[in-house]
């Protein structure tokens, strides 16, 4: 009976039969324990956890192994991983599960340190330590390790790739951009028979519409019998970040149509795309629809997604007036898609307002308002503003993340950083660079250098945004692929105004295609042309 309710999450049933079981003087087994433990777990009740625990090594199984495994694993639960870790060096005798559940504790809570330790000395590996050890690597954003394991797991002929490890694998492709890589594990998929479910599809979705190929992420969706909620919210997703709203809101249309209900993701996405698609009039009837068609509460992130879609179409008092009477505290995507969309009309006054605003509320939620109020006053030539808000920041130290972009060549993926100077090729980079800049110069390219905030000569200002990290990843992708390569990067920050003209510039006169993922959208560069229509 208590292995069976053990079963359930929400059921407290095992603790009080164990109870039960004491007061009629029954001496519990080894297995008693381990579906107790396990249901302390369940319950979130660790101070019963530790009691079930003493009274498990008082009746000598503190060395049992089903135990043992449960009570690391408990302890993991609870994030008590030097108690995990004292249970393991207790045991006599360990499987590869006491291992795994070792692992999987320090993995899940991102001690990723710890884990390759853990992993390097297991002396068998399955299935599932290879799957703790890849997702723990995409769950503290290490992309490229994820992927250099999923590797070494294929060359292991003990183990076979299942659904968890390659949803992850995809994962890791579709944030670094990598299409030949997730090109590849789509592949392995059809050659290994392995059944496509709906993870599956969907991380095959999500990969190929952040890879840039919206069009094979379509054909994926297409391909699909019975479509379901996570399907139609990554295809949704997809299109969205590509620009394309209306495509977006037409599969939302047709989700609707077969009946599957769209929740809070989905409403994200949906907005997203009226945003980058200046779709007011929609994005603002599904906005105040949510709750009241499809019973979805909005919460914080959509308000923070239909600030932004009316802060880009210039309706910026409007947008100011909601985030005042919002029902909860604007965070700082809110402040930030608000103080854009002034950035964008260069609105300087109502960027001003909004951080008097900001600071009367004695809110630390925009402490990157100040960087967007700066390139603001810079794009205006206000350099007094500029220096006055450097002060501020200065006092408050404020760190902004550098510029960083992520480039796949021949199946390795390269990273960049602003003026980088790591990178094994960066001097020949640099030289080609300039030399790209120069030809793209003589067919019209000026450097827009508006919103470098600080008063140096021009001279200097063009220096500052000549190595931006997607121009040194354009450099090093034009000198290391064949002419009419399209060149696909991912940047962790929104695109700057030089960085979207030189672009533009650089796919015309080399005839080149640039999809470039950044913070909030892709734009793809054609012929002198964006995809974005110059809307971002």
């Amino acid at each position: 009976m208590i292995r069976a309710y053990s079963k359930l999450h929400n059921c407290q049933e095992p603790i009080i039969l164990f109870g039960r079981m004491l007061a009629l003087g029954l001496d519990p087994d080894k297995y008693t324990f381990t579906f107790v433990i396990t249901s302390c777990s369940h319950q979130l009740s660790l101070v019963y956890g530790e009691m079930v625990h003493s009274m498990a090594v008082k009746n000598g199984f503190e060395s049992d192994l089903y135990v043992g495994n449960v009570l690391i694993s408990m302890y993991s639960v609870f994030v008590k991983l030097e108690d995990a870790h004292k249970v393991f060096d207790q045991m006599s005798d360990r499987d590869v599960s006491s291992w795994t559940s070792l692992l999987c504790g320090y993995a899940k809570h991102g001690e990723m340190g710890r884990a390759c330790e853990i992993f390097d000395k297991m002396p068998l590996r399955n299935n599932v330590s290879w799957t703790v050890m890849i997702s723990g690597f995409v769950g503290v954003g290490r992309y490229i390790e994820a992927l250099s394991y999923f590797s070494d797991m294929l060359c292991d002929d003990e183990v076979q790739a299942n659904e968890a490890v390659l949803v992850c694998a995809l994962s890791a492709c579709a944030h670094l951009g990598a299409l030949d890589q997730g090109n590849w594990i789509h592949g392995y998929i059809g050659k290994s028979r392995i059944s496509v479910s709906s993870n599956i599809s969907t991380a095959l979705i999500d990969m190929y519409a952040k890879c840039g190929k919206i069009n094979c992420a379509a054909q994926v969706f297409n391909g699909i019998s019975r479509k379901d909620i996570h399907n139609f919210t990554s295809m949704i997703s997809g299109l969205s970040i590509h620009g394309r709203g209306n495509d977006a809101l037409c599969v939302f249309y047709q989700m609707l149509v077969e009946n599957v209900k769209p929740n809070e993701i989905t409403f994200l996405g949906v907005l997203n795309g009226c945003s980058h698609s200046g779709l007011v009039d929609e994005g603002s009837s599904i906005f105040y629809n949510m709750e009241s068609l499809w019973g979805v509460v909005p919460k914080i992130e959509h308000y923070g997604c239909y600030i932004d879609l009316l802060g880009r179409a210039g309706y910026l008092e409007r947008a100011f007036k909601i985030v005042k009477s919002m029902p909860m505290d604007p965070d700082i995507v809110i402040w930030r898609s608000l103080l854009n969309g002034c950035r964008i009309h260069r609105d300087a006054n109502l960027a001003e307002c909004i951080v008097n605003h900001i600071g009367e509320l004695n809110s630390r939620s925009c402490d990157g308002g100040e960087v967007l109020l700066s390139n603001l006053y810079a794009s205006l030539g206000r350099w007094e503003g500029v220096v006055e808000v450097r002060k501020l920041m200065g006092e408050r130290r404020n760190e902004s993340n550098p510029g960083c972009s992520w480039i796949e060549v021949g199946g390795v993926v390269h990273e960049f950083r602003v003026a980088d100077t790591l990178h094994p090729q960066i001097a020949e980079i640099r030289d080609n660079l300039n030399e790209i800049l120069k030809k793209a110069s003589l067919r019209g390219y000026v450097a827009k250098t508006m919103q470098v905030s600080f008063d140096l000569s021009e001279e200097e200002k063009e220096q500052a945004v000549a190595w931006h990290s997607e121009k040194l990843a354009v450099a090093f992708a034009m000198m290391s692929t064949l002419p009419g390569t399209a060149i696909r990067i991912v940047k962790n920050l929104r695109t700057c105004e030089d960085c979207h003209l030189a672009l533009k510039a650089i796919s015309k006169v080399f005839g080149r295609e640039i999809i470039v993922r950044d913070r909030s959208r892709f734009h793809t560069f054609k012929e002198g042309d964006c995809s974005c229509n110059d809307y971002w």
